[in-house]
């Protein structure tokens, strides 16, 4: 009689042990398909969930409103100040103005623009301009030089779409 109340325990015991490992494997069960789930719609949201055609074309054409007009000048050709005189520099400059309506400014000034130009470009070395570090500080001096003729606040920037040295 002993023994069978031992064996009682014993499998009351199972029992109890059988339970708690079934109710883990469900909490593990649990915790698995909230992961899943949750990995789901992180996967949705960041893969199918793009911004469509449309939408991407509305705010390229924001940007390019922003944008400014260019105004080009005619093909510079100058003398450097180089020792003997026998560098020459043939640069075409875009100016990008902030405005359209500035244009006709632009082409009034034309001959104040090229002739701040001419000077500015007669007075460097070949030396100074033949580096990626000299054509940024020329094009920054055209811009000042530009926003002086122009007013403050039209110029965007300045592009040079030719630039030969000989």
């Amino acid at each position: 009689m002993a023994k069978e109340k031992v064996e009682n325990g014993n499998t009351e015991a199972q029992e109890e042990v059988s339970k708690k490992k079934k109710g883990k494997f469900l909490i593990i069960i649990i915790i698995a398909l909230v992961v899943l789930l949750g990995g789901a719609a992180g996967a949705y949201f960041l893969l199918l969930n793009k911004p469509k055609e449309g939408q991407k074309g509305e705010a390229s054409s924001k940007t390019h409103e922003v944008a400014g007009v260019n105004f080009s000048l005619e093909p510079f050709v100058v003398n450097l100040m180089d020792g003997a005189g026998t560098k020459y520099l043939k640069v075409s400059i875009q100016i990008e103005l902030s405005e359209a309506k500035l244009m006709e400014k632009a082409k009034n000034r034309t001959p104040q623009l090229r002739d701040a130009i001419i000077t500015l470009l007669t007075s460097k070395t070949s030396d100074e301009l033949i580096t990626a570090e000299g054509k940024i500080i020329i094009k920054d001096e055209i811009k000042q030089r530009a926003s002086q003729i122009l007013g403050e606040g039209t110029v965007i920037n300045v592009y040079l779409t030719d630039f030969v040295m000989q």
